[in-house]
This record gives structure tokens, C-alpha cells and sequence, in this order.
């Protein structure tokens, strides 16, 4: 049995159907109200704020997938996730599960330097704190011998259907709505963005990979870096078009979130889009040499042709 925690959202719904193409037809679904991804999926509805209820949900476990997501709110961080993430520990622990941590990059230093599995957390916000902490206690379990576990980190996403992030809200939605793209702060810095899918099945390959454990991964991104002038230029091309972009200062998203909570809450992640975002993978690439990438070019291309 391979289960998956927080098994909404599109992460854990690529991650379901790579599961069941190349592992195992034998997945359990969590979360408060779960929805079938593969038809022999078991569902298991649990809070997983509730330890008792989150041992059951593990309860019979290989491997558990831990993708929850919480609304992008800094008090329901800080309240929610370091409970969630002992009762996920606790319960692995009991039932001698392997555990897959899909991580972000919240906790790491929103500068120009390039980020790899030995960069030392420096958060500089809230949830960048509850984010390096909930992956401390992790990493604490591993080092005493307590657990088996795996952390999976990627970058911001971009990519098909469900996919959440800036770039693809700001920039490729609005191109597809026939809308001049927003741009954050700059329009000239690199930016490290994984397909989601890719991210997807990248965690499948960890968890059934048993020397992957015990490990901090980045998962992978194409080599080619695009600017988001670049991005917008390469969409011309696509839609054979002038598309228009509006870049926002930091001066208005300030302004604007005092009226907006969405834009007050993403303020601690702004200053990654003043700098290059140089997200390093190679540890990934080399340990799985034949892993197909997505190409920033052609996915792209998919999205605002699809």
C-alpha cells in the first residue's frame, strides 16, 4: 500500500496516476473529502489534524506521500502544519512506514545564490519559519534513526490543469484570457520553474527508489532558465501576437495588500523575483540520468496551446 496525504490537489493527483502506471495499483487517498484519481483507488477521509485519525489513514502502509497544502494564510501555517506534521511523523513511526516529504523552498535565502540540498535555511518570513521548522522535526526523526523518510523540494510550478502559482495565475492564465500578463518586480531574472507533472513523477521515483531515503532531493528543472521577458516573448511566438505585460512594483503590491489579503500574505515571498532563482538539481539528474525533463519551451507551448 502506497499512501498519499493531502490527495487533492494536482501535485497528488499526478503523483496518484504515475503511482498506478509505474508502481502499484494498491494507493490509498486522504484527505477531508477525497476524490478518485484511478479507479481502484481506496479513499480515507481524515483531518489530519486528528493523530488518531491520521494513524489510521497510514495504518497498513509502505510509503506515505505527504502533500498537503493549507491556504496561503500565515496563521493557519503556523497552527496547522507543525501539528499535521507530528501526527504524519507519529503515525509512520508506528506503522514502520517510509515517509515522502514533498517540501517547497520557502525556508531558503530569496537571493541571487544558487540553491542546492546543502544551502542552509534562512527564511525571512512566517511561513518561510513554519516551513524550515516543520522540515527540522523531519530531519531530527531521520538523523535519531526513528524514520525512514525522503525530501522531495521543488521549486515554483508551472504547468497544466489545476497547477497553483504565481507565474502560472499572473502570466500564463492571463495570456490564455487574453489578458497583458503581470509581472513581479522584475522582468529580467532568471526563474527555476518545475512542470508539475514532472514534479509529480519525480516523487513516485523517490519513493519507490528505497537508497533515495534518508536524503534531501531537488527535483528536476530544465537547464534553460527563462526571464519573464523572455517567457512573454516566446508567447508571442506561440500565439502570433504582441502580448502586453504590466510589471508591479513592490511600492504598489504593498499598497494593494492593504486591501487585498492574498497580496498581503504573498509579500515575505517577493524578494525571490528581485533576484535570480537559480534552483540547482543535479543531484537528481545524476542519480537518474534517464529522466525525461520538460523543457520550458515546450511546455509552455503546451499550456497556452492546450
Amino acid at each position: 500500500m502506497q499512501t498519499i496525504l493531502g490527495a487533492n490537489g494536482q501535485i497528488a493527483i499526478e503523483l496518484a496516476k504515475e503511482l498506478k502506471q509505474k508502481f502499484t495499483a494498491d494507493i490509498r487517498l486522504v484527505s477531508r473529502h477525497p476524490k478518485q484519481v484511478n479507479g481502484s483507488d481506496e479513499l480515507f477521509a481524515a483531518d489530519l489534524l486528528d493523530a488518531k485519525r491520521t494513524a489510521e489513514a497510514v495504518k497498513g502502509s509502505a510509503v506515505v506521500y505527504f502533500t498537503v497544502g493549507l491556504p496561503l494564510d500565515t496563521k493557519t501555517w503556523e497552527l496547522q502544519f507543525p501539528q499535521i506534521m507530528r501526527n504524519t511523523i507519529d503515525a509512520c513511526i508506528q506503522q514502520k512506514a517510509r515517509l515522502v516529504f514533498f517540501d517547497n523552498t520557502y525556508m531558503y535565502p530569496q537571493s541571487g545564490v544558487p540553491l542546492t540540498e546543502a544551502t542552509a535555511f534562512d527564511p525571512v518570513g512566517p511561513k518561510g519559519r513554519v516551513r524550515a521548522n516543520i522540515t527540522k522535526v523531519l530531519l531530527a526523526e531521520m538523523k535519531a534513526g526513528n524514520i525512514e523518510a525522503a525530501i522531495c523540494r521543488a521549486p515554483e510550478f508551472y504547468g497544466p490543469d489545476r497547477t497553483f502559482s504565481y507565474t502560472n495565475t499572473l502570466v500564463f492564465d492571463r495570456i490564455k484570457d487574453g489578458k497583458p500578463a503581470r509581472i513581479l518586480l522584475r522582468d529580467d531574472t532568471k526563474r527555476s520553474l518545475i512542470w508539475s507533472p514532472d514534479a509529480s513523477r519525480a516523487t513516485a521515483l523517490i519513493g519507490n527508489t528505497p537508497d533515495a531515503f534518508n536524503q534531501t532531493w531537488h527535483l528536476p528543472c530544465a537547464e534553460d532558465r527563462f526571464t519573464y521577458k523572455e517567457m512573454i516573448e516566446l508567447a508571442e511566438v506561440i500565439r502570433g501576437e504582441q502580448l502586453g505585460y504590466k510589471i508591479l512594483s513592490r511600492t504598489a503590491l504593498k499598497f494593494a495588500g492593504l486591501f487585498n489579503k492574498m497580496i498581503r500574505e504573498m509579500q515575505e515571498l517577493l524578494p525571490r523575483y528581485a533576484h535570480d532563482n537559480l534552483f540547482i538539481s543535479d543531484k537528481f539528474k545524476q542519480r537518474f540520468p534517464d529522466f525525461e525533463i520538460m523543457p520550458y519551451r515546450e511546455g509552455i507551448e503546451l499550456m497556452l496551446t492546450s
